[in-house]
Parts: C-alpha cells; structure tokens; sequence
C-alpha cells in the first residue's frame, strides 16, 4: 500500500512539473514597436506625410479663397444692398461648410489608405511571429501592450526584428 502511495504521489508530482514546463511556452511581443520599426512602416509612414501634405496644401489653397472673397465682401460692403450683403454672407458660409467637409475627407481618406497600407506590414510581421513561436515552441505569444505584470517570460521583439531584418 504504501508503494502505491508513494508511486501515486510520485505521478501527481510528475504530472505538475509537465503543466509547470508547458506554462513556460510563453512569450511576448511589442507588435506597436516591431511594425515601427520595419522599413516598410516607415516608407508608409513617407507616403501618408506627403499625402497628409497634398491634402492639407488643397485646403489651405480653398481657406485662402475664401479668406480673400471675404475681404473684398467686407470692403465692398457699404457699396452693396442689404439683400446682396445677405446673399454674400449665405455664400462665405456655404464655402466654410464645403472647407469643413473637405477636411472631414481629407481625414478619412488618410485613414482609410494606412489601414490599406498598413496590413500587409503587419500580416508580414505577424507571420514571422507566428514562425518563430514555432521554432522555439511557444504555445502563446501575447502583446507586451496588453500584459500588466511579466515575471521572467520571453520578449522575442528583438528576435521578430531580427527575423524580419530590421534594426
């Protein structure tokens, strides 16, 4: 009886030190840091900035128009009816209201086309990821973003770079 008990205590122990082990396949990652680093981020990141740049340069040409009507508006005044000066002032407004959604497009135009740009790049590095969980055997790779606390566990970023050929 007491061989059993000794065996059985044995296994129960044996047993602990295999899902102590597999516990251990743990790693994580900064996805944010890894995709930033990739040289494909930063040539999006060049693009988005010179889109960013034609847009703002449209919108700035459309304020200056509406700045300049409105001056000479404001200086003809006096000369003008009351009904005109009315029809004017409907006018700047409208002009204001069509600025105001240009800007709105603008934005989600530059939004839409980094999301577009920007999935490849971290399909690429999710990927990689995935391969080198593989390789070493890591049953979960978790994004360091989310995790509070890390107690030892494996930071593969620097590996995930390196795999991806990034400094």
């Amino acid at each position: 009886m007491r061989t059993v008990k000794t065996t059985l205590l044995i296994a129960i122990i044996a047993l602990g030190f295999t899902h102590f082990t597999q516990a251990q396949k743990i790693a994580h990652i900064n996805l944010d840091e890894v995709v930033a680093s990739m040289p494909e981020a930063k040539a999006m990141q060049a693009d988005m900035e010179k889109l960013g740049k034609t847009y703002e340069s449209e919108i700035k040409a459309a304020s200056t128009a509406l700045k300049a009507k409105f001056d000479r508006y404001t200086a003809e005044e006096k000369s003008k009816t009351p009904e005109e000066n009315q029809k004017r002032a409907v006018e700047v407004q409208q002009e204001q209201g069509k600025i105001g959604q240009l800007q709105q497009a603008a934005q989600q135009e530059l939004q839409k086309k980094q999301n577009e740009l920007l999935e490849p790049i971290i399909e690429k590095a999710q990927n990689a990821i995935k391969t080198y969980a593989k390789e070493k055997g890591f049953q979960y790779v978790l994004d360091a973003r989310t995790i509070i606390y890390a107690e030892g566990g494996v930071d593969i970023s620097t590996a995930i770079k390196t795999k991806l050929g990034v400094k």
